[in-house]
């Protein structure tokens, strides 16, 4: 009887202690989109954070919110349409293509008197209100974007843009990730801050980038900083990363397997204790 109860109790506390199934809306950019869309990538990815981190966490069932290309402008101008649901736990990992566009940082009173869509402070306020509408309880987690190497598509060479190391509209990319983190601690909202992960450093993203050698015109392999003053012609030039080059990322910007791995590795650790 005593060996009964003994195994009655154990299988309780087994049960009990089992997280129950959750749902977890990641909202995003292509980081997030190509999750559902390796053929995309030239298939140099395998699968993308949502499904390592539900992988690692069964009890979760992801919903992708990535869209191609979209800043927080976006995402907050279409928040409405966008078919967002009730969830247990909500996800936002943008900022990398606002950067890019140039948009208005802004500042965090802009967040904090929701001043509109006109700054990316502004854009995240209209988010999380929106986020908050649907499940006041729910958890809501902000990501950084990572830092950028120089980025060429691997299907339109045309469609290319250089790297964080340098300002973009007077604004570095660092700030975007600085401006998140600073909504995180305003609210106590968990941030998994990948702009600052070593691993991550614009260094790390490719091994090199292939270029013509100016003087020569014989394809080098460039490692960064090497590469950064060294032109690319897309109407002649091969692609400039070519497997090989794979590193943290497969095109300097979207990540390959080891840099979903490394972006899955920080957000389980945060989603663990939610």
């Amino acid at each position: 009887m005593k060996k009964l109860f003994i195994l009655t109790a154990a299988v309780f506390l087994l049960c009990s202690s089992k997280p129950n199934q959750r749902t977890w809306v990641a909202i995003g950019d292509s980081i997030t989109y190509l999750n559902e869309h390796p053929n995309e990538t030239g298939n140099r990815i395998t699968k993308g954070y949502m499904t390592r981190v539900t992988e690692k966490l069964p009890y979760l069932t992801y919903i992708n919110q990535g869209h191609n290309g979209w800043t927080s402008g976006n995402i907050a101008d279409s928040v409405e349409k966008l078919g967002l649901v009730k969830a247990d736990i909500y996800s936002i990992f943008l900022g990398t293509n606002d950067w890019w566009r140039g948009r208005p940082l802004g500042r965090l009173i802009d967040y904090q008197t929701n001043a509109g869509n006109g700054t990316v402070y502004g854009s995240f306020r209209i988010i999380i209100n929106k986020l908050r509408s649907l499940n006041p309880q729910a958890k809501i987690v902000l990501i950084t974007p990572m830092q950028r190497g120089d980025f060429v598509y691997l299907t339109n060479y045309k469609n290319n843009a250089y790297g964080s190391y340098k300002a973009k509209n007077g604004q570095y990319l660092e700030a975007f990730a600085n401006a998140i983190d600073s909504i995180g601690r305003l609210e106590q909202l968990p941030v998994v801050d990948l702009y600052h992960v070593r691993q991550l450093r614009v260094e790390k993203l490719v091994k090199f980038k292939r270029l013509k050698n100016p003087q020569t015109g014989t394809y080098t392999n460039y490692p960064y900083p090497a590469y950064v003053d060294v032109p690319f012609a897309p109407d002649a030039d091969e692609y400039p990363y070519p497997v090989e080059a794979i590193d943290m990322t497969y095109d300097g910007l979207h990540p390959s397997d080891a840099g979903y791995a490394q972006i899955s590795k920080r957000l389980v650790r945060v989603l663990k204790k939610l």
